[in-house]
């Protein structure tokens, strides 16, 4: 496993990282989450990303069981608040000061832990003052319950104010977490500048773009039984790749991943980690091989010639509109 520090702080995180949205505490009994954690473990993953939305709230107690017993302090543990939990009453979501405060308690509770490495403002909410946001999640620094701050999909104007404000309250805000891949580059035009010139790096999720880049779903056939396109909660997130011309281009890219020596996920991995502003790509799992096979992209160097043939085998099927980074 190879290690970078996470924007412009000291804190150096795996660069894969191990993340359980839409794994645990739903599509994956227990005692598997618990055998994928483990694998992450024994392959050098240090860091882990969860939210209080997953599972609502399921995904966190199932990592921080997973998890108890380790030396807490080789650990960085990521979670997020923003979408609504719990019952759903009116103060439930969101990112009001009462939310963010309740909601960092209760998954501290969760995780088994007294502390976050990293809290993060899983969308922007329009609907509260920035100030009031920020002040909070200061306020959690202070108290020792958060050591960093992030957030999640919010453009480069958002990133630009909040790093503002987290520089006038002395807090450090080093990470953004977006959507990434070789298919959806949103982020490259606008929020990876922004976030370059605020010493902010990139945790990106999807990766492999919530499988299609392994090149197991074809053109024209039925997508594979137990896939994500089956599952209710990941059907609609894949949905947009499940187009012919995106699948046949994929199909492409069999032979470059061959000629790299990597498996056509590795490969996904190992592209994103190409990017200089990405700290850590998150790869999440239902089975432990998934996670040893995946961790192999780490330390990976993909040349020149071979970032320009993935361009071209996937040109006009790549997703670039940086409007595309927003919050609903």
């Amino acid at each position: 496993m190879q290690f970078r520090r996470l924007g412009r702080s000291g804190l150096n995180v795996s660069e894969i990282s191990y993340g359980n949205w839409l794994t645990h505490g739903s599509q994956v009994e227990e005692d598997a989450a618990h055998a994928c954690v483990r694998a992450a473990l024994e392959a050098g993953i240090t860091t882990f990303d969860t939210a209080d939305v997953y599972a609502n709230t399921k995904a966190e107690s199932v990592l921080g069981r997973a998890l108890a017993g380790e030396r807490r302090e080789s650990l960085e543990i990521f979670t997020k608040v923003f979408w609504p939990t719990g019952p759903g009453g009116p103060n439930d979501k969101g990112l009001s000061r009462k939310h963010i405060i309740e909601s960092a308690n209760a998954s501290l509770k969760r995780l088994g832990t007294d502390y976050v490495d990293l809290y993060q403002a899983h969308r922007f909410d329009r609907t509260v003052p920035l100030e009031e946001t920020m002040l909070a999640f200061a306020d959690l620094v202070r108290q020792g319950k958060v050591l960093y701050l992030g957030v999640s999909e919010w453009n480069a104007e958002q990133i630009t104010r909040g790093a503002a404000l987290a520089r006038e309250l002395n807090v450090p805000l080093i990470s953004s977490q977006p959507q990434y891949s070789m298919l959806w580059r949103v982020i490259e035009d606008q929020v990876v500048p922004a976030c370059e010139r605020e010493g902010i790096s990139q945790i990106v999720w999807s990766p492999i773009a919530q499988g299609v880049l392994t090149g197991k779903y074809k053109p024209g056939a039925e997508v594979p039984a137990g896939s994500r396109a089956t599952d209710e909660r990941g059907s609609t997130m894949i949905a947009r790749w499940l187009r012919d011309d995106v699948l046949a281009a994929v199909q492409n890219l069999e032979p470059l991943a061959k000629e790299a020596d990597l498996t056509m996920a590795q490969l996904a991995v190992a592209w994103v980690l190409q990017n200089p502003n990405v700290a850590s790509a998150i790869i999440g799992a239902s089975r432990p091989e998934q996670v040893t096979e995946n961790v192999k992209a780490a330390g990976v160097k993909l040349d020149a010639d071979l970032l320009a043939k993935i361009d071209e085998v996937l040109d006009g099927v790549i997703e670039r509109d940086p409007r595309l980074t927003q919050t609903p």
